[in-house]
């Protein structure tokens, strides 16, 4: 199958990044090798979305600081970029807004690469821009359909697909839009139970071949939990985040007990925004 017959994707990760670690950065590396694979993909680019303070998820510190450190992590990557749009919003942003957000910056951007296509008119004879608007609508009915934008879908471990049937933590309408209009690759290991997960979802099941579950052979257990737990303790981070990530962390004294209770007792935003008004 030649390039041109394949769809273009760009694969989009949104969290908390607290820290961004190794095993973050290997989960873009899994998804493009599969989807390429697949022959019916090619992956253009990655982006890393960290998730703006307004979430109030507990031991979260500064989007500012985890925006730093997700760019010192992905300073020498060819095709993973940071993007700091959802970081900067005031209020909370669900996921499938910054998906919606992505996909139309990419059309957009698709669109204009078209328009600046160089187009030939007739020498020496000026028209007006309705007639030229026109000839345009009727050449376009003509002409080859133009390339299509590249398709955003959702990058993700197994623990963000599962997380679907937490009461209250999503909306039904955005988990079928996710998995219905844009699609998940979900990095998952041997003996989880994502596949089942799937299965015993109808909304899911019904979307199951926009799923892509992707087996992650070499296991790694790094997370950003146990990253803080180790900083926590005095314990090396050394292998388990990018070096630049470690000096960074070193530098600010990003993580510890004080940092670790930030947002202790607050209500996460997406249960605070979706939980039922209790009864007087």
């Amino acid at each position: 199958m030649e390039n041109s017959e394949k769809t273009e994707v760009v694969l989009l990760a949104c969290g908390s990044f607290n820290p961004i670690t190794n095993m973050h950065l290997r989960l873009f590396e899994l998804a493009k090798d599969y989807m390429n694979g697949t022959g019916k993909y090619k992956v253009l680019k990655g982006i890393i979305s960290p998730v703006g303070d307004a979430y109030k998820k507990k031991g979260l510190i500064s989007a500012h600081h985890r925006v730093i450190m997700a760019e010192l992590a992905t300073k020498n990557s060819e095709w993973v970029e940071v993007d700091t749009w959802e970081s900067l919003q005031k209020e909370w942003v669900e996921t499938v807004k910054v998906l919606r957000h992505h996909q139309e910056r990419l059309e957009a951007s698709s669109c204009d690469h078209q328009q600046d296509s160089p187009r030939l008119e007739r020498p020496g004879r000026k028209r007006k821009w309705a007639e030229q608007r026109q000839d345009f609508s009727q050449k376009e009915s003509l002409e080859p359909k133009t390339k299509d934008a590249p398709k955003v879908k959702l990058l993700c471990g197994a623990d963000l697909l599962e997380s679907f049937g937490v009461p209250n933590l999503w909306k039904s309408e955005d988990i079928t839009r996710i998995v219905g209009d844009y699609g998940l690759i979900c990095i998952t290991r041997a003996g989880n139970d994502a596949a089942k997960f799937i299965y015993e979802s109808d909304t899911l099941w019904k979307h199951r071949n926009n799923i892509h579950l992707v087996n992650e052979w070499i296991t790694n257990d790094i997370s950003s939990t146990k990253i803080r737990r180790a900083l926590r303790r005095g314990q090396s981070i050394r292998y388990l985040v990018p070096d630049l990530v470690r000096e960074y962390i070193e530098k600010h004294d990003l993580y510890s007990p004080e940092s670790e209770e930030r947002n202790a007792g607050v209500v996460l935003a997406p249960l605070q925004k979706r939980a039922a008004p209790a009864d007087p």
